[in-house]
């Protein structure tokens, strides 16, 4: 029976890359056409893949519905909306959403800008826990030892001379984005991009999601991609607050 799932998770999995024939998911899947076509049967049944005139298959419907129902359960990306709105309009600079689950950042929400040039992520992609601003903020946060054995796990793919290449490295700049509360991708992932993100804590004062703002470097320069952090910081100030997050208030002892 698992071995049935794995198949069938494995069969969503490449469809979310592109539509492929019968052949081409038997190939994929290093068994016969009539298992894979029992599968997509089954699949077929739950709205999950559909089959065009073509004769070839795509993802389906129900799992619109689906990813509807696992987003609508992120409180915090309810919570988040009206504000990173707000910051998205103020700013006209594309805003994202992440959060840390099972060893991956991955986006929850976005905004797009309101520039021509826009940003290939989307909502559900895993942001590159090495050079992402948004998966250092995440990162940060973790206890040292779990810090340690997931930058342990990294590959770590130069996508950019800008690329941190080491676990040593990147271990350091956590460090850095624990003390200053924000972290930054100067053109490491793209070497046209540049972000800022920061962090967005619940009532226990743990980071629960990060909040980025990412800006291609025709539409500002990386110092003016910089003086936009004031307003990310009280946007996920005022997003932590809701999250139940006490303020901080200097002479008071609430702070983190």
């Amino acid at each position: 029976m698992s071995q049935t799932v794995t198949r069938a998770l494995r069969i969503l999995a490449e469809l979310g890359e592109g539509e492929r024939s019968l052949d081409q998911l038997a190939e994929v899947l290093g068994v016969h056409k009539t298992t894979v076509l029992r599968l997509l049967q089954s699949l077929e049944e739950e709205r999950f893949v559909y089959r065009d005139a073509g004769y070839r298959y795509h993802l389906g419907a129900g799992l619109f519905a689906l990813s509807g129902l696992a987003l609508e359960q992120r409180g915090v990306r309810r919570i988040a909306a009206p504000h990173l709105a707000e910051l998205n309009a103020a700013t006209g600079q594309t805003v994202h959403l992440a959060a840390y689950e099972g060893g991956e950042v991955v986006y929850i929400d976005k905004y797009d800008s309101r520039h021509p040039v826009r940003m290939y992520s989307r909502i559900g992609l895993r942001a590159a826990l090495h050079s992402a601003a948004v998966s250092k903020v995440l990162l940060a946060d973790l206890p040292a030892p779990e810090r340690r054995r997931v930058v342990a796990g990294i590959d770590f793919v130069p996508h950019t001379p800008r690329t941190l290449a080491t676990p040593e490295a990147l271990l350091a700049e956590l460090e850095k984005v624990a003390a200053q509360g924000w972290a930054q991708d100067h053109a490491e992932h793209e070497a046209f991009i540049n972000c800022v993100a920061a962090p967005i804590r619940d009532a226990s004062g743990r980071v629960v999601a990060a909040a980025s703002i990412s800006v291609p470097d025709v539409v500002l320069p990386y110092e003016q991609v910089l003086e936009l952090l004031p307003a990310l910081l009280a946007t996920t100030r005022a997003i932590s607050t809701d999250c139940g997050q006490v303020p901080y208030h200097p002479g008071l002892p609430n702070h983190p």
